[in-house]
C-alpha cells in the first residue's frame, strides 16, 4: 500500500506538469487577442502608405501630362481627365479656408493615428487606412504646393461629368466614409463588437 501511494504521488507531478502549460496556453489566448491586432495595425500602415503613394503619383502624373493640356475623355458624357488646383474642400467648397481645411486634416490623421490601437475588426481597419491616405494625400498638397504652406493648392484631375473634379485621395476618403457608416449602421464597433454585446 505505501509503495502503490508513493507511485501515485511521484505520477502527480508529471500530470499537472503536462496539464500547466495546456492551461497556461488557454489563459493567454483568453486575455489576449493581441496578434490580431498588429495585423490590422499593419493593414491601417501599410495599405495608407502604398494608398498615399498611388494618390501622389497619379497627381504628379497629372501635373505634367494634364496642366496646360486639353482634357482627356474616359468615357464620354460621363468621365474626363482636366487638370485644376483646388484651394478648397470637394466640390469646390470651402476655397477661402485653405488653412482652416489643412488643420482640418491634420486633425484626421491625429485621430486616426489614435484610433488604430483599438482596432479589432478588418472592415475598420480598412477604412481607417483609407481615411488615413485620403487625408494624408490632399494634406501633402496643402502643405507643398504653391502658393505655400497650409495654403496649397490640392491638384484635382478626375472630372466627373462637370459634376465636380476631385482626386484618387478623394475616393478613398469617399470609400472609408462609406464603410464607416455601414459598420456604424450594424452598431459594429472599432473592437469589433456590437454595441450592447458583452
Amino acid at each position: 500500500m505505501a509503495s502503490l501511494a508513493s507511485d501515485r504521488a511521484l505520477e502527480r507531478p508529471e500530470a499537472l506538469s503536462e496539464a500547466e502549460p495546456e492551461a497556461a496556453t488557454g489563459v493567454a489566448e483568453a486575455e489576449s487577442p493581441v496578434g490580431s491586432d498588429r495585423r490590422l495595425l499593419a493593414v491601417v500602415a501599410v495599405g495608407a502608405l502604398v494608398a498615399w503613394g498611388i494618390d501622389q503619383a497619379t497627381k504628379i502624373w497629372a501635373v505634367a501630362r494634364l496642366d496646360g493640356h486639353d482634357p482627356i475623355s474616359v468615357i464620354p458624357g460621363l468621365l474626363s481627365l482636366r487638370f485644376l488646383r483646388n484651394p478648397g474642400a470637394a466640390f469646390g467648397m470651402g476655397a477661402s479656408m485653405t488653412a482652416v481645411l489643412t488643420l482640418v486634416a491634420v486633425g484626421v490623421v491625429v485621430a486616426v493615428v489614435r484610433l488604430a490601437p483599438r482596432l479589432h475588426d478588418r472592415v475598420w481597419a480598412v477604412a481607417l487606412g483609407l481615411l488615413l491616405a485620403g487625408a494624408t494625400g490632399n494634406l501633402t498638397d496643402r502643405l507643398l504646393r504653391d502658393p505655400g504652406p497650409l495654403r496649397g493648392h490640392v491638384v484635382d484631375f478626375i472630372d466627373y461629368n462637370g459634376w465636380f473634379v476631385g482626386n484618387v485621395a478623394d475616393v478613398y476618403l469617399t470609400v472609408a466614409a462609406g464603410l464607416i457608416l455601414w459598420r456604424s449602421w450594424q452598431n459594429v464597433g472599432l473592437d469589433g463588437k456590437r454595441a450592447g454585446d458583452e
